[in-house]
């Protein structure tokens, strides 16, 4: 199983890894996609007024403008550990022991926009980029990823993916009709949509991963998963719409 998820616009700053090593995250097919990501962001951080303007930074965020300048020469941490929010914090990496770290590392991909999907524990530097951004140089993000993230996806034969993503990440990489996946819907336990309930939804993800990690199941079926989650107490249940899971929440 491969569980993919958003990433967070709030990031750690610093980091104690060696520099960006593109042609060492995972899914290293998408080296040439990355690697013009990368350039563009860096371009576009030696014009302040620009990065302010397409990265739509307040005066408190410029130190981003900085992050995007070092991309390829700043410290790096484990992605699982470079982002915070709600999801983040309800995963809460860093409090796990070394053998649920070392799941994450193997199960999970978070998907950022400038590198795509990584490895939990592959190491990123602080960086400014969101999904909806129109970058200067580079076609829509949706067009420069969607169609090579797809297929990296495919030739990793992951077997089963959970996608945790939003929909603005989904675009970058859509799961390939080859591959067996189920998306998570978060409901309340009346049904009713947590989209609105954004705090829900991202904290329920965070704790499922959490959950997941800890017990280190080998899930290879979406039967698999229900099968795990329901003596863990986790309500998830199938939807009239194929392929989409319903993780019930109480709020």
């Amino acid at each position: 199983m491969k569980i993919l998820l958003p990433p967070s616009e709030t990031k750690r700053s610093g980091g104690s890894g060696a520099p960006l090593d593109l042609p060492g995250l995972a899914l290293p097919s998408l080296y040439d996609e990355r690697q013009a990501i990368v350039d563009a962001l860096i371009r576009l951080a030696d014009d302040e007024e620009a990065s302010r303007r397409v990265l739509k930074l307040s005066d408190r965020q410029l130190e981003d403008i900085l992050h995007n300048r070092m991309l390829c020469t700043a410290a790096t941490m484990p992605a699982v550990d470079r982002y915070t929010g709600v999801l983040f914090d309800a995963l809460d990496a860093a409090s796990l022991p070394p053998a649920p770290r070392r799941w994450l590392g193997a199960h999970v991909w978070i998907h950022s926009a400038p590198f795509g999907p990584v490895g939990a524990l592959d190491r990123i530097p602080a960086y400014r980029l969101a999904a909806g951004t129109s970058l200067p140089g580079v076609p829509a993000l949706r067009r420069h990823w969607a169609e090579a993230t797809s297929a990296a996806i495919a030739a990793e034969r992951p077997g089963f993916v959970l996608d945790l993503r939003s929909e603005a990440y989904v675009a970058l990489g859509p799961i390939a009709t080859t591959v067996t996946s189920a998306y998570i819907r978060v409901v309340t336990d009346d049904g009713e949509s947590s989209r609105a309930l954004n705090h829900f939804n991202k904290r329920s993800k965070g704790e499922l991963v959490r959950a997941l990690a800890e017990d280190r199941p080998r899930i290879r079926s979406l039967r698999g998963l229900l099968d795990w989650s329901t003596p863990r107490g986790i309500i998830l249940r199938p939807t009239v719409t194929t392929g989409v899971i319903e993780l019930v929440v109480r709020d």
